[in-house]
């Protein structure tokens, strides 16, 4: 049965496009705002807004019953998690199945298995998918060196219930693999609750590529190509493009073949990501995780299929037969996206909440812009800095390449400080242009590109 109305349970650009997405489909959408964002676009151009709480995320975006009750309050069936906040929470997907809402997205078994890394990482080598040579979760300092001396070094610490760089350490050698399993572990339980830590083999000269999927309540799942998103800083992600177009077209098709088998395997439903890293040197990919909600970068597979992802979400989970084959699916160009963070880049990415003086986007052909702000928009120091995505579409890659960099010196922003200089510098490096980037790249040269 088709989805009347919506609770969009999210902030910023990804419900601005949430609500876009539920009018393309005749669909109504109600906003769920904090008091620091009663006034945004997204409240705006919902037909209904309801302030849930405080502008501290405990007392809105991440309070469940204050989602559940506005969402039953204003007669919504469905409510659209976003990413973030409460996105891949199963007991938000529970819970929103036992008031009889409709969760946008798959349903809290499928989310508890794959937020574990460590059970995801077994149902990935279960389906056939190569996984990085690791270990069992791991109490005890003791054990990590045993289990270290049997994968090698260097090797990374992990933690088994969450990502976003969280629990994440390199281990060069003995000497440093205590006191990095100690303080990953102290992490891991400071942000998920759960301290436990496993290993894996780190990839020294890695790239980290996606395969978007998408599937429905009937048995179909397809593929939408692939994104390389192996510009990253501390582990997030700065630019993603689309296709993964500077590895072999042999590997492509592996990896989309593994993607897709692994979410009929799972008994999969609606969008999802799942990510792997290839190692250059070793010409090997490996499953590294399956991410249960749409992706911030989701728009660059949008701009080269033409498929509108967050309308297939919303489609999906009202019930409707994905009618795409997956010969059906075309690949026009190739897309960039640059992620916009309000945040200065030579103070070490410090962040600079305030109110935007001047909002002059680029106009620039092939370009697409998901944002919620705009000139007098107020950046409340409460959430993540993101902006907005600047999304470019090209013929080919070098093309896409100059109308990103074009795009980028036309876009005039004031009032705070923003990452715009610091993006304009990395995609004009010599390594971008060429492709000869990994995923410590950024990192490696931080101090060039900020200088």
């Amino acid at each position: 049965m088709a989805i009347r109305r919506v609770l969009v349970a999210n902030r910023g650009e990804i419900a601005v496009r949430v609500v876009r997405a539920c009018h393309a489909l005749g669909t109504e959408a109600v906003v769920a705002v904090s008091t620091a964002d009663r006034d945004g676009m997204a409240a705006r151009l919902a037909d209904r807004a309801v302030c849930i709480g405080g502008p501290r995320v405990g007392e809105s975006y991440l309070n469940q019953q204050a989602l559940l009750a506005a969402a039953l309050g204003t007669g919504c069936d469905a409510v659209h998690p976003g990413y973030g906040f409460l996105a891949e929470n199963a007991s938000f997907s529970d819970a929103c199945a036992a008031e009889g809402l409709t969760f946008v997205g798959p349903p809290g078994d499928i989310i508890r298995a794959m937020g574990n890394k460590l059970a995801a990482r077994d149902l990935a080598a279960e389906a056939g998918v190569p996984i990085v040579p690791g270990s069992p979760h791991i109490a005890r300092v003791e054990d990590a060196e045993e289990q270290a001396e049997r994968i090698g070094y260097p090797l990374l610490t992990k933690a088994a219930a969450g990502g976003g760089g969280r629990g994440i350490r390199v281990v060069r050698g003995p000497d440093e693999l205590a006191s990095c399993f100690q303080s990953a572990s102290a992490e891991a339980e400071a942000a998920f609750g759960d301290g436990t830590v496993y290993l894996e083999r780190y990839v020294e000269r890695g790239r980290h590529i996606e395969v978007q999927v998408l599937a429905d309540h009937h048995g179909n799942v397809i593929h939408l190509g692939d994104r390389d998103c192996s510009m990253q800083r501390r582990y997030q992600k700065i630019i993603e493009e689309a296709p993964a177009a500077l590895i072999r077209p042999d590997v492509q098709e592996e990896l989309r073949t593994a993607a897709v088998e692994l979410a009929r395997r799972i008994g999969y439903r609606n969008a999802g990501t799942v990510e792997f890293i290839y190692d250059e040197d070793r010409e090997e990919f490996f499953f590294l995780e399956m991410n249960t909600r749409i992706q911030v970068e989701h728009p660059v597979t949008e701009e080269v299929t033409g498929v509108d992802l967050v309308q297939w979400q919303l489609r999906i989970a009202g019930g409707e037969v994905l009618d795409l084959a997956q010969e059906d699916v075309r690949f026009d160009g190739h897309a960039i996206e640059c992620r916009i963070t309000a945040e200065s880049a030579p103070h070490g990415f410090r962040p600079s909440p305030g109110r935007v003086a001047r909002w002059e986007r680029p106009t620039t052909v092939g370009v697409r812009l998901d944002s919620h702000m705009e000139a007098g928009a107020v950046i409340p120091p409460f959430y993540d800095s993101l902006l907005g995505k600047l999304i470019v579409h090209g013929t080919d890659r070098d093309d896409a390449v100059q109308r990103t960099l074009e795009a980028l010196r036309a876009f005039d922003v004031d009032g705070v400080e923003t990452t715009l200089p610091f993006l304009d510098r990395l995609v004009d490096s010599d390594a971008f242009r060429s492709g000869a980037f990994h995923t410590r790249w950024v990192e490696g040269n931080l101090d060039a590109l900020i200088a």
